[in-house]
Protein backbone atom coordinates (compact mmCIF):
# COMPACT_ATOMS: atom_id res chain seq x y z
CA UNK A 1 0.00 0.00 0.00
CA UNK A 2 1.38 3.48 -0.79
CA UNK A 3 0.38 6.72 0.84
CA UNK A 4 0.51 8.77 3.94
CA UNK A 5 -0.07 7.58 7.69
CA UNK A 6 -1.89 9.22 10.40
CA UNK A 7 0.46 11.21 12.78
CA UNK A 8 3.40 13.21 12.04
CA UNK A 9 6.30 14.74 14.27
CA UNK A 10 6.04 18.52 13.98
CA UNK A 11 8.82 20.32 16.61
CA UNK A 12 8.35 18.11 19.60
CA UNK A 13 5.02 17.11 19.43
CA UNK A 14 2.94 14.19 17.37
CA UNK A 15 0.03 15.90 15.03
CA UNK A 16 -2.48 14.71 12.91
CA UNK A 17 -1.61 14.42 9.29
CA UNK A 18 -4.35 16.93 8.23
CA UNK A 19 -2.61 19.51 10.88
CA UNK A 20 0.84 19.52 9.79
CA UNK A 21 0.48 22.47 7.26
CA UNK A 22 2.09 25.63 6.54
CA UNK A 23 0.79 29.05 5.10
CA UNK A 24 0.87 30.21 1.43
CA UNK A 25 3.19 32.77 2.56
CA UNK A 26 5.89 30.34 3.90
CA UNK A 27 9.13 30.99 2.86
CA UNK A 28 10.38 27.79 1.48
CA UNK A 29 6.68 27.80 -1.18
CA UNK A 30 8.25 30.28 -2.91
CA UNK A 31 12.41 30.17 -2.39
CA UNK A 32 12.71 26.87 -2.01
CA UNK A 33 14.17 27.04 1.55
CA UNK A 34 13.84 23.68 2.99
CA UNK A 35 16.42 20.68 3.60
CA UNK A 36 15.09 17.36 3.76
CA UNK A 37 16.15 13.66 3.80
CA UNK A 38 14.85 10.01 2.65
CA UNK A 39 14.99 7.43 4.93
CA UNK A 40 13.49 3.34 4.95
CA UNK A 41 12.39 1.22 7.69
CA UNK A 42 12.34 -1.98 6.95
CA UNK A 43 10.62 -5.30 8.01
CA UNK A 44 13.10 -7.56 9.69
CA UNK A 45 12.08 -10.33 11.50
CA UNK A 46 12.39 -9.47 15.03
CA UNK A 47 11.22 -6.02 14.12
CA UNK A 48 11.40 -2.78 12.10
CA UNK A 49 14.42 -1.33 11.58
CA UNK A 50 16.06 2.14 10.18
CA UNK A 51 18.94 1.91 7.11
CA UNK A 52 21.48 4.37 8.35
CA UNK A 53 19.28 6.53 10.85
CA UNK A 54 22.38 8.77 12.22
CA UNK A 55 23.94 8.47 8.94
CA UNK A 56 20.76 10.30 7.30
CA UNK A 57 20.26 12.56 10.79
CA UNK A 58 23.88 14.01 10.28
CA UNK A 59 23.21 14.58 6.39
CA UNK A 60 20.25 16.42 7.05
CA UNK A 61 21.84 18.53 9.78
CA UNK A 62 25.40 19.32 7.45
CA UNK A 63 22.34 20.36 4.82
CA UNK A 64 20.62 22.55 7.49
CA UNK A 65 24.00 24.31 8.32
CA UNK A 66 24.90 24.94 4.93
CA UNK A 67 22.05 26.90 4.28
CA UNK A 68 22.15 28.45 7.55
CA UNK A 69 18.76 26.66 8.31
CA UNK A 70 19.36 27.23 12.66
CA UNK A 71 17.04 24.46 14.15
CA UNK A 72 17.53 23.15 18.20
CA UNK A 73 16.92 19.61 17.52
CA UNK A 74 19.84 17.75 18.10
CA UNK A 75 21.23 14.34 15.86
CA UNK A 76 20.04 12.34 18.79
CA UNK A 77 16.63 14.02 19.19
CA UNK A 78 16.14 13.88 15.43
CA UNK A 79 16.97 10.36 15.65
CA UNK A 80 14.76 9.33 18.84
CA UNK A 81 11.77 11.76 16.70
CA UNK A 82 12.07 8.92 14.29
CA UNK A 83 11.86 6.34 16.32
CA UNK A 84 8.68 8.02 17.91
CA UNK A 85 6.90 8.67 14.77
CA UNK A 86 7.04 5.36 13.12
CA UNK A 87 6.23 3.50 16.18
CA UNK A 88 3.22 5.62 16.90
CA UNK A 89 2.01 5.14 13.28
CA UNK A 90 2.02 1.25 14.17
CA UNK A 91 4.44 0.60 11.31
CA UNK A 92 7.47 -1.92 10.91
CA UNK A 93 8.47 -0.98 7.19
CA UNK A 94 8.00 2.61 5.32
CA UNK A 95 9.69 5.62 3.91
CA UNK A 96 10.41 7.81 6.13
CA UNK A 97 10.99 12.22 5.15
CA UNK A 98 12.29 14.29 8.09
CA UNK A 99 12.74 18.00 6.88
CA UNK A 100 13.80 21.38 8.43
CA UNK A 101 11.83 24.46 5.61
CA UNK A 102 11.65 28.66 6.44
CA UNK A 103 7.92 28.81 7.21
CA UNK A 104 6.58 31.92 8.99
CA UNK A 105 4.57 35.00 6.50
CA UNK A 106 7.00 37.27 5.01
CA UNK A 107 7.90 38.01 1.33
CA UNK A 108 11.05 38.54 0.93
CA UNK A 109 14.31 36.47 0.11
CA UNK A 110 16.09 37.43 2.70
CA UNK A 111 14.65 35.24 5.46
CA UNK A 112 15.17 37.65 8.45
CA UNK A 113 12.78 36.36 10.99
CA UNK A 114 11.27 33.71 9.20
CA UNK A 115 10.13 30.82 11.64
CA UNK A 116 12.43 27.28 10.79
CA UNK A 117 10.07 24.04 11.33
CA UNK A 118 11.30 20.44 11.83
CA UNK A 119 8.77 17.70 10.76
CA UNK A 120 9.08 14.04 10.59
CA UNK A 121 6.69 12.49 7.56
CA UNK A 122 6.01 8.87 7.27
CA UNK A 123 4.84 7.18 3.76
CA UNK A 124 3.91 4.10 2.70
CA UNK A 125 6.01 3.32 -0.19
CA UNK A 126 6.91 0.25 -2.29
CA UNK A 127 9.28 0.00 -4.97
CA UNK A 128 10.20 3.17 -6.51
CA UNK A 129 10.26 2.20 -9.92
CA UNK A 130 8.13 -0.83 -9.68
CA UNK A 131 9.07 -4.41 -8.74
CA UNK A 132 9.22 -5.84 -12.15
CA UNK A 133 11.96 -2.94 -12.58
CA UNK A 134 13.91 -5.08 -9.92
CA UNK A 135 14.03 -8.39 -11.99
CA UNK A 136 14.18 -6.86 -16.07
CA UNK A 137 15.94 -3.20 -15.75
CA UNK A 138 15.06 0.45 -16.65
CA UNK A 139 15.35 1.90 -19.86
CA UNK A 140 17.08 5.32 -19.43
CA UNK A 141 18.11 8.51 -21.47
CA UNK A 142 20.87 10.95 -21.01
CA UNK A 143 19.19 14.44 -20.24
CA UNK A 144 19.53 17.50 -21.35
CA UNK A 145 19.23 19.11 -17.99
CA UNK A 146 22.70 19.16 -16.19
CA UNK A 147 23.82 19.03 -12.32
CA UNK A 148 24.41 22.77 -11.38
CA UNK A 149 27.86 23.64 -11.53
CA UNK A 150 30.03 23.37 -8.03
CA UNK A 151 29.83 27.32 -7.86
CA UNK A 152 25.87 27.51 -8.29
CA UNK A 153 23.54 25.55 -5.71
CA UNK A 154 26.01 23.40 -2.71
CA UNK A 155 25.41 19.65 -4.09
CA UNK A 156 26.24 18.19 -1.06
CA UNK A 157 23.06 19.83 0.80
CA UNK A 158 20.10 17.74 0.22
CA UNK A 159 17.82 21.08 -0.37
CA UNK A 160 14.24 21.73 -1.84
CA UNK A 161 15.70 23.88 -4.68
CA UNK A 162 18.05 22.15 -5.37
CA UNK A 163 15.42 19.59 -7.37
CA UNK A 164 14.01 21.81 -9.42
CA UNK A 165 16.79 20.43 -12.45
CA UNK A 166 15.52 17.00 -11.42
CA UNK A 167 12.14 17.48 -12.15
CA UNK A 168 12.57 18.67 -15.19
CA UNK A 169 15.01 15.58 -15.75
CA UNK A 170 12.24 13.20 -14.83
CA UNK A 171 9.67 15.43 -16.83
CA UNK A 172 11.36 14.93 -19.83
CA UNK A 173 12.13 11.41 -19.52
CA UNK A 174 8.72 10.26 -18.74
CA UNK A 175 7.52 12.17 -21.91
CA UNK A 176 9.78 10.52 -23.54
CA UNK A 177 8.97 7.18 -22.00
CA UNK A 178 11.79 6.19 -20.10
CA UNK A 179 11.94 5.72 -16.48
CA UNK A 180 14.77 8.01 -15.58
CA UNK A 181 17.27 10.52 -17.03
CA UNK A 182 21.06 10.79 -16.43
CA UNK A 183 22.29 14.10 -15.64
CA UNK A 184 25.78 15.18 -16.82
CA UNK A 185 27.66 17.26 -14.93
CA UNK A 186 28.61 21.16 -15.51
CA UNK A 187 31.48 20.19 -17.72
CA UNK A 188 29.47 16.94 -19.70
CA UNK A 189 30.82 14.40 -17.44
CA UNK A 190 27.93 12.06 -16.01
CA UNK A 191 26.93 12.88 -12.65
CA UNK A 192 23.79 11.18 -11.45
CA UNK A 193 19.90 10.30 -12.12
CA UNK A 194 16.93 12.67 -11.02
CA UNK A 195 17.31 11.43 -7.61
CA UNK A 196 19.28 8.56 -7.45
CA UNK A 197 23.50 7.76 -7.45
CA UNK A 198 24.66 5.88 -10.71
CA UNK A 199 26.70 2.98 -10.82
CA UNK A 200 28.77 1.50 -14.00
CA UNK A 201 30.58 -1.95 -14.49
CA UNK A 202 33.03 -3.44 -17.04
CA UNK A 203 35.26 -5.83 -16.76
CA UNK A 204 34.08 -6.26 -13.52
CA UNK A 205 35.54 -3.19 -12.01
CA UNK A 206 32.93 -0.89 -10.45
CA UNK A 207 32.54 2.70 -11.09
CA UNK A 208 30.74 5.54 -10.15
CA UNK A 209 30.96 9.48 -10.43
CA UNK A 210 33.13 11.87 -7.72
CA UNK A 211 31.44 14.10 -5.78
CA UNK A 212 33.51 16.99 -7.70
CA UNK A 213 30.68 15.97 -10.31
CA UNK A 214 27.94 17.83 -8.60
CA UNK A 215 26.34 14.89 -7.26
CA UNK A 216 24.82 14.12 -3.65
CA UNK A 217 26.65 12.37 -1.25
CA UNK A 218 24.70 9.06 -1.28
CA UNK A 219 24.23 7.41 1.68
CA UNK A 220 23.16 4.21 -0.01
CA UNK A 221 25.98 5.22 -2.52
CA UNK A 222 28.02 4.98 0.46
CA UNK A 223 27.30 1.33 1.91
CA UNK A 224 27.16 0.14 -1.81
CA UNK A 225 31.01 1.12 -2.32
CA UNK A 226 31.56 -0.60 1.19
CA UNK A 227 29.79 -3.92 0.46
CA UNK A 228 31.19 -3.99 -2.94
CA UNK A 229 35.02 -3.70 -1.54
CA UNK A 230 34.13 -6.03 0.85
CA UNK A 231 32.42 -9.01 -1.41
CA UNK A 232 36.66 -7.93 -3.43
CA UNK A 233 35.44 -6.08 -5.92
CA UNK A 234 37.45 -2.74 -7.17
CA UNK A 235 35.44 0.67 -7.02
CA UNK A 236 36.78 3.82 -8.27
CA UNK A 237 35.51 7.01 -8.59
CA UNK A 238 36.29 8.72 -11.85
CA UNK A 239 35.06 11.19 -14.37
CA UNK A 240 33.49 9.72 -17.12
CA UNK A 241 32.35 10.74 -20.58
CA UNK A 242 28.85 10.23 -21.51
CA UNK A 243 30.16 7.87 -24.31
CA UNK A 244 31.37 5.31 -21.57
CA UNK A 245 27.81 4.60 -20.43
CA UNK A 246 26.97 3.38 -23.91
CA UNK A 247 30.02 0.27 -23.53
CA UNK A 248 29.77 -0.53 -19.87
CA UNK A 249 28.76 -4.15 -19.26
CA UNK A 250 26.22 -3.09 -16.24
CA UNK A 251 24.70 0.06 -14.90
CA UNK A 252 22.52 0.52 -11.98
CA UNK A 253 21.21 3.11 -9.72
CA UNK A 254 20.72 3.67 -5.98
CA UNK A 255 19.31 5.64 -3.40
CA UNK A 256 16.82 5.21 -0.53
CA UNK A 257 13.20 5.27 -2.66
CA UNK A 258 15.55 3.55 -5.61
CA UNK A 259 17.51 1.47 -3.56
CA UNK A 260 19.12 -1.07 -5.85
CA UNK A 261 17.66 -0.58 -9.50
CA UNK A 262 19.71 -2.36 -12.52
CA UNK A 263 19.48 -0.43 -15.90
CA UNK A 264 18.48 -2.08 -19.01
CA UNK A 265 19.39 0.76 -21.67
CA UNK A 266 20.64 3.75 -21.72
CA UNK A 267 19.33 6.38 -24.93
CA UNK A 268 18.14 2.70 -26.59
CA UNK A 269 21.44 0.97 -26.53
CA UNK A 270 21.36 -2.38 -24.35
CA UNK A 271 23.48 -2.38 -21.32
CA UNK A 272 25.67 -5.48 -21.76
CA UNK A 273 23.14 -8.48 -22.23
CA UNK A 274 20.45 -6.00 -21.81
CA UNK A 275 19.45 -7.66 -17.92
CA UNK A 276 20.62 -7.18 -14.76
CA UNK A 277 24.21 -8.30 -14.34
CA UNK A 278 26.24 -10.20 -11.49
CA UNK A 279 28.07 -7.73 -9.95
CA UNK A 280 24.17 -5.85 -9.49
CA UNK A 281 22.86 -8.89 -8.36
CA UNK A 282 25.87 -9.67 -5.97
CA UNK A 283 25.52 -5.99 -4.44
CA UNK A 284 21.64 -6.32 -4.34
CA UNK A 285 21.53 -9.08 -2.56
CA UNK A 286 24.30 -8.46 0.39
CA UNK A 287 22.10 -5.02 0.46
CA UNK A 288 18.79 -6.44 0.84
CA UNK A 289 19.94 -9.35 3.12
CA UNK A 290 21.40 -6.65 6.02
CA UNK A 291 18.33 -4.35 5.54
CA UNK A 292 15.97 -7.15 5.79
CA UNK A 293 17.51 -8.58 8.88
CA UNK A 294 18.19 -11.90 7.13
CA UNK A 295 21.96 -11.33 6.85
CA UNK A 296 23.96 -10.18 9.01
CA UNK A 297 24.60 -6.51 9.89
CA UNK A 298 28.41 -6.03 10.35
CA UNK A 299 28.22 -2.74 9.55
CA UNK A 300 25.91 -1.31 12.74
CA UNK A 301 23.32 0.20 10.22
CA UNK A 302 19.85 -0.90 11.11
CA UNK A 303 18.04 0.64 14.35
CA UNK A 304 15.71 -1.25 15.22
CA UNK A 305 11.58 0.16 15.97
CA UNK A 306 9.87 -0.93 19.15
CA UNK A 307 6.84 -2.39 18.55
CA UNK A 308 4.32 -4.86 20.07
CA UNK A 309 3.94 -8.00 18.24
CA UNK A 310 0.43 -7.45 17.42
CA UNK A 311 1.15 -3.91 15.27
CA UNK A 312 0.02 -3.80 11.34
CA UNK A 313 2.85 -4.52 8.82
CA UNK A 314 0.88 -2.63 6.12
CA UNK A 315 -0.81 0.09 7.31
Amino acid sequence: MKGPTARIWRDGSLVEWADATVHVMAHALHYGSSVFEGMRCYETPEAGAVFRLRDHMRRLKDSAKIYRLETKWSIDELCDATIQTIASNGLRHCYIRPIIMRTGENMGIWPKNAPIETMIICWNMGSYFGDEALLTGTDVRVASWRRAAPNTFPALAKAGGNYLNSQLTKIEAKADDYAEGIMLDSAGFVAEGSGENLFVVRDGVIYTAPLSSGILHGITRDSIMRIAADLGYTVREMVMPREFLYIVDEAFFCGTAAEITPIRSIDQLPVGTGAPGPVYKAVRDRFMGIVKGVLPDPYGWLTAVPLPPTASTSR
